[in-house]
């Protein structure tokens, strides 16, 4: 009875999984193939969409850049130390996670804008809205928070007996960091920076908020969708979308390969 019961009962989850997984194939095969091929190559060699691609580029890899540069130092700090305001400040930090982008990029828009801060910036010259700064800025207030989300974890993962062992052999603070608790946590700085990346190259509620939509200026793959789509040219709507589904599922095949689900973070 229990086996009867047994193979029903997984035969139905198998069936359900299968359902969903055709839903998913079926609604991203129809944004692919939707498209005359030759209308779909014309738009993403356009002068437009390789704007995008470029700029896209250019702004994800300096932001995951930037939120690496940030992520590591606080993620082990929150990981290693005990200190005044520790609870709160990981509390402030993972706040953008939990906020609609939209939200953000209005936050951020009041901050460099019409506040004290975005006045004291232009009176030196430095105009961050409706820029390419804009749209690096946005993407790592977006993203740096899940960058140390995911090192904290991993640098928590990293028995500090070995951090002590380095310590007791002669090694400063700063050379155990580098020398012992970074390569032991080098497959999910890795996973972290992909998906980083990843998020930072369809970010887009908060780079609308905060750079604008503006054609070859501000104009990200997401922004470029947006636009298109507004003006009904769908063609190069599709391009973009296009671009970003393969950058996704490029992004989970490395992702899956190289580090496997059972290596995330």
């Amino acid at each position: 009875m229990k086996a009867c019961t047994g193979s029903w009962f997984k035969s139905l989850l198998v069936l359900l999984s299968g359902v969903l997984i055709l839903f998913f194939c079926l609604v991203f095969g129809g944004l692919v193939f939707w498209p005359d091929p030759q209308s779909l190559v014309s738009a993403l060699t356009s002068e437009e969409i390789l704007f995008s691609i470029q700029l896209s580029l250019f702004t994800a890899v300096t932001s995951t850049l930037l939120c690496a540069t940030v992520a590591l130092p606080v993620a082990y700090a929150l990981s290693r130390y005990t200190f005044p305001a520790k609870g709160f400040m990981g509390l402030v930090i993972s706040l953008p996670l939990s906020l609609p982008p939209l939200v953000a990029g209005i936050a951020l828009l009041i901050f460099f804008g019409p506040s004290f801060f975005g006045d004291l910036l232009r009176l030196i010259g430095v105009d961050i809205v409706y820029t390419t700064a804009a749209i690096i800025v946005a993407q790592f207030f977006v993203n740096v928070p899940y960058l140390i989300r995911v090192m904290r974890s991993a640098f928590d993962s990293v028995h500090p007996r070995y951090e002590h062992v380095a310590r007791t052999l002669g090694a400063s603070e700063p050379a155990v960091f580098f020398q012992v608790s970074l390569p032991m946590s080098r497959q999910a700085l890795l996973a972290g920076l992909t998906i980083t990346w990843s998020k930072a190259m369809g970010e887009f509620g908060a780079v609308l908020m905060l750079a604008g939509a503006t054609r070859m200026k501000t104009e990200t793959l997401p922004i470029a969708l947006f636009l298109n789509l507004s003006t009904g040219d769908l063609d190069f709507a599709i391009a973009s979308a296009t671009i970003l589904l393969a950058i996704s599922v490029g992004t989970l095949l490395v992702f899956e390969y190289w580090f496997g689900s059972k290596r995330m973070v």
